[in-house]
């Protein structure tokens, strides 16, 4: 969760303003937090409150009213401030840079006793998505996503079956099963390179000209701040693709103690006691 909020804020400030390098101070005095850190706050909320439905419809509802400057895309923001409580068919990125809480809960130990993915909180996390994000590609989005983060949980974390050794002490042997395994089930392209993105890469605030950008961001990265330098550097939607990136990038590497206090810095008092609130859940998960 804090490596999507780290990912926002460091992003604030080029989202209007994109830069096509990695060489950028981390934080500036006029970074902010935007509707990505607040709609992962709600959603770490909801997740606490039980992960159902209504879970996810209140506490967006109610972070969104409390935020309302925090610069929502156009229809969820009228969303967010009406009675309606229907999705929208939306395929925004939204629907990825809001997940990463939803990965936590998914159980690591559960898959390494059975070899199967755990399906109650895979449907927790697609509910995430379809409480607006309805539309095909929007839950594949979320999904893609946080899949990417349960994987590093996994494979980073030292976890493994009956019939395998922990490959946590090779990065690039984790990196290609989550690379694998997102191609394979959600056929996203991974074959290209930041290089090569980053020449042509504009503003796009859908998930599958976003969460592919994020995801490659992460694979070519060496740890937590070179995976957000990375995002950041491809232009685009700043803020939410290095959210999305950092979200994989804390489940791989942790997020360094420094950049961690740093980024609580930015929050004010309630989104601090959400993400306080949160440490102390998931340390009982």
């Amino acid at each position: 969760m804090l490596g999507a909020i780290v990912g926002d804020i460091v992003g604030s400030v080029y989202e209007w303003n994109n830069i096509k390098t990695k060489d950028f101070p981390l934080f500036r005095g006029d970074c902010f937090f935007t509707d990505d850190t607040v709609m992962t706050c709600a959603v770490a909320e909801a997740v606490m409150n039980g992960g159902g439905e209504n879970d996810f419809i209140d506490a967006m509802k109610k972070y969104g009213r409390m935020y309302p400057n925090a610069g929502y895309g156009g229809r969820f923001g009228e969303w967010l401030i009406s009675s309606d409580r229907k999705p929208y068919n939306s395929f925004g990125n939204g629907s990825a840079m809001r997940v990463s809480p939803c990965a936590w809960v998914w159980d690591c130990g559960f898959t390494a006793r059975t070899g199967m993915w755990p399906s109650n909180a895979m449907e927790m996390t697609r509910l995430c998505a379809a409480v607006t994000h309805n539309h095909p590609e929007g839950i594949k989005g979320a999904m893609a996503t946080a899949d990417a983060i349960f994987m590093c949980r996994y494979f980073f974390g030292g976890y493994h079956g009956d019939f395998e050794k922990p490959i946590n002490d090779d990065h690039d042997k984790c990196k290609r099963r989550v690379k694998e395994r997102i191609e394979r089930e959600y056929g996203y392209d991974l074959s290209r390179t930041l290089d090569e993105i980053r020449p042509t890469y504009r503003f796009n605030e859908t998930c599958q000209e976003t969460v592919p950008q994020a995801i490659i961001a992460f694979l070519e990265s060496a740890d937590f701040e070179d995976a957000i330098r990375n995002a950041i550097s491809l232009g685009g939607d700043s803020d939410t693709l290095a959210a999305i990136t950092g979200s994989i990038a804390e489940a791989a590497y942790g997020v360094p103690n420094e950049i961690k206090e740093k980024a609580f810095s930015y929050l004010d008092e309630p989104l601090k006691d959400v993400v306080e609130r949160w440490k102390q859940f998931i340390s009982k998960a």
